[in-house]
């Protein structure tokens, strides 16, 4: 299924009013990410995602954390992720597939598509569960009230196992509303609220030397009972759009995001020898609230001329956000090792410090063009100025002002050759952030300072057949590079150059199997900054030279049965900011299947898919130096019910 939007020149102007895809407000019975794909560069749906992209990582680099989110192609800042029970559907976008979206980013496109509410009304059930001990119940639906208004929800109940023996408590509620007033005219306010409870935060190990840790058997968790996360996310927002005329229309995204944390603590061993014995660290750290508003008005003019089309953009989009961090407080609890749990009791009160915090207000004002020629191929371009303040005030310190006035631009070429092959080319410079300093930072969870980035890429795209096509790209970005200095001080220490292929072949190779295959190869360098103390390596923390994905679905000759597969690949990547320890190659193989049939004439689907089939765990990063576990096997599943 493609759920992009493709729509003919005649209509794009009124079409592009309705913010709805029919099919994310249906049933939950149907999700399969492989059969909906439309490539291999990321995408999700329901519980189900595939490809070589997500995110947190596209091209080497975090979509997330560069702030290049969208609400249905609106720009979007989160302080908190949507949850799945108001999203529809989610992709990364890069290359030729980020054509179409006005003031494409690099480092790509996260978009998130909301659950419609439907004009029928109707609900769906579903039930999941997985060896680690979750289990939860999810029940949306859509509610019409009248031929214009209708009314969608969404409420879950889970509580969640994860594979290092941490276990959660979390519910939300969401809503969301379909409002069509008049002819052209749609408005969709949205409110999801998250509540995590009991939450229990697992160990990072850093090791003392140049070696990989040992970690902790998979279902177990070490750390104090008591060290428990406890916070609320809440995203609330209005989409709304306007056809002014024929050929002209408004939208306006504009959210709230809020994450506000009661309780936070990070467990470490740190200085873990080869025996696995080391230094049991934590970290507790006050209550932290970080709040957004962003959003994005634009104007969209179009203009038919035959087989041409002609569209003109004018956008403004805001940021008006506020991080809290540090304030925190340590404790040393002892000698501790591997397997061994932490039995200290919880302190009657942890000594505080007033937490620190920064400021961003950026107002970005672009024009973008979007033309299109029928079997000739299409170009696009944007020139935007953004304006962006940045303070960061540390108790007792004069406040910190950061303030940039960069001019931003995209361009994007893209021709058919033939009535098959599409070659395309394009170029983007952006204003990013960084993200925060990682856990074992002298400056952890500190926020990193923005960014400017830019991309080139070329690629070409192949009609295979009716339903299969094939995409490979090449692409070249570059931006500021952040590692640990001398001092433990987690900062730019040079720049980052990444320069790489992507692959993506998808679609029904034949009327019964459905394939979506991808692999990214990358080749990154690390420049130094001369002057920075310590030893720079020159490969990124965390890039794999390599990353292969491959997914099957198979239609059984059993009814309603439907097999698919897994098999992911991913090169062994630098771990440290010196380059002295690696984390080794990875394979992981999933099989699992789909089986449709009727529950008291119900549409429904029971899914069961083996994680991980041949057991084997590994290392994560979550920053130079310091390592998480991997999962090992584990069953999953859930049951679908369409009422």
């Amino acid at each position: 299924m493609s759920w992009r939007p493709r729509v003919s020149f005649s209509v794009i102007a009124a079409a592009s009013v309705c913010f709805c895809d029919p099919a994310f407000a249906q049933s939950r019975s149907s999700d399969n990410a492989v059969t909906q794909a439309e490539d291999a560069f990321g995408f999700s749906v329901g519980r189900e995602s595939l490809g070589i992209y997500n995110a947190g990582y596209a091209r080497g680099f975090s979509p997330v954390s560069a702030g290049n989110l969208r609400i249905n192609g609106l720009y979007f800042d989160q302080a908190y992720n949507l949850s799945g029970t108001i999203l529809g559907a989610t992709s990364v976008k890069v290359g030729l597939s980020a054509q179409g979206y006005p003031f494409a980013a690099p480092s790509g496109i996260y978009d998130q598509t909301l659950r419609t509410p439907a004009d029928k009304g109707g609900a769906s059930f579903v039930g999941n569960f997985d060896s680690n001990g979750t289990w939860g119940a999810e029940i949306d639906g859509s509610l019409p009230v009248n031929g214009n208004l209708s009314l969608g929800y969404g409420v879950n109940a889970t509580r969640t196992g994860f594979a290092d023996g941490t276990s959660n408590w979390v519910h939300t509620v969401s809503l969301i509303g379909r409002w069509r007033p008049a002819s052209g005219i749609e408005i969709m306010p949205f409110w999801s609220l998250t509540d995590d409870f009991d939450d229990e935060a697992g160990t990072f190990y850093v090791p003392a030397g140049k070696f990989l840790p040992q970690t902790a058997r998979p279902d177990h968790n070490e750390g104090p009972e008591w060290s428990d996360f406890r916070y609320t996310g809440l995203n609330t927002g209005l989409l709304a759009s306007a056809r002014l005329s024929q050929n002209t229309v408004l939208k306006l995204g504009a959210f709230r995001s809020v994450n506000d944390i009661k309780t936070s603590f990070t467990n470490l061993l740190a200085s873990e020898q080869p025996d696995g014995s080391g230094e049991r660290l934590l970290f507790a750290d006050p209550p932290l609230k970080s709040w957004s508003n962003s959003g994005e008005l634009r104007l969209s003019h179009s203009i038919p001329d035959g087989p041409r089309l002609h569209v003109f953009h004018l956008s403004v989009r805001e940021r008006n956000a506020r991080r809290e961090f540090g304030g925190g407080d340590f404790l040393d609890l002892g000698p501790g090792r591997i397997g061994v749990d932490v039995t200290v009791p919880r302190p009657a009160g942890f000594n505080f410090s007033e937490p620190s915090h920064d400021r961003v207000k950026q107002t970005t004002v672009g024009l973008a063009y979007d033309g299109r020629w029928k079997n000739v191929g299409e170009i696009s371009f944007g020139v935007s100025k953004a304006h962006f303040r940045k303070d960061t005030v540390l108790p007792g310190v004069p406040v910190a002002s950061a303030r940039s006035q960069p001019w931003l631009y995209n361009g994007t070429a893209a021709a058919n050759v033939g009535k098959s092959v599409v070659v395309y080319a394009g170029y983007a410079r952006g204003l990013e952030e960084s993200g925060t300093a990682p856990p074992n930072a002298a400056n952890r969870n500190q926020p990193l300072p923005v960014i400017l980035t830019q991309q080139k890429d070329a690629g070409v795209r192949i009609t295979l057949s009716k339903s299969v096509k094939a995409v490979a790209g090449v692409f070249d970005l570059s931006r500021p590079y952040f590692g640990f200095d001398s001092a433990n001080i987690f900062r730019q220490v040079g720049t980052v150059r990444s320069r790489g292929a992507e692959f993506s072949l998808s679609g029904s190779v034949t009327p019964k199997l459905n394939i979506v295959a991808g692999a990214v190869f990358i080749d990154g360098k690390v420049t130094r900054i001369a002057g920075v103390p310590g030893v720079i390596g020159d490969r990124p923390v965390g890039l794999s030279p390599h990353q292969l994905s491959l997914n099957a679905n198979w239609n059984s000759p059993v009814k309603g049965l439907e097999l698919d597969t897994t098999v992911i690949n991913r090169a062994p990547a630098a771990s440290t900011t010196d380059n002295l320890v690696f984390i080794p190659a990875k394979w992981r193989w999933d099989v699992g299947g789909h089986y449709h049939f009727k529950l008291a004439k119900r549409d429904a689907t029971l899914r069961l898919q083996v994680f991980n089939l041949t057991g084997k765990t590994g290392w994560g990063i979550a920053g130079s130096g310091i390592y998480t576990s991997l999962p090992g096997r584990s069953l999953q599943g859930y049951l679908a019910v369409d009422f």
